[in-house]
């Protein structure tokens, strides 16, 4: 069995995902630890730009296809959703938020990519 069809795109998809770590860290800790705008606005509008960035990102260089509205909101609305439960998770089990981030960063970059590659960005067959 050939397992590269399955990850091709995976490399970059990680590249991705850690300038999209980058960004979403590096705002947070400018909307809260600068300005002190408290966690919740301040972690959501880190999301949304990392997010954004993220799908635009994967869109043209990892799976080389158009980026549509309607794919980006399916596209934000998994990996919201997907945020929201490891949070509620983490918060019903009283993780520290350093775990729930990384527990968060493991489940995205894994789920992230084979939603991306088999739903919003797969290649129609002819």
């Amino acid at each position: 069995m050939d397992i590269k069809p399955t990850f091709h795109g995976f490399p970059r998809f990680v590249s991705v995902g850690f300038l999209n770590t980058l960004i979403h860290w590096t705002t947070f800790f400018v909307l809260h630890a600068v300005m002190g705008i408290r966690q919740s606005p301040s972690n959501v509008a880190a999301f949304c730009l990392a997010v954004s960035f993220s799908f635009y990102a994967n869109a043209r260089y990892t799976f080389k296809r158009k980026a549509t509205a309607s794919r980006y909101l399916l596209f934000v609305g998994f990996m919201g959703m997907m945020s929201l439960g490891v949070g509620y998770a983490g918060d019903r089990l009283q993780l520290p938020g350093l775990i729930t981030l990384v527990v968060f960063s493991a489940i995205s970059l894994v789920c992230g990519f084979f939603y991306s590659k088999g739903f919003i960005f797969r290649e129609r067959e002819t």
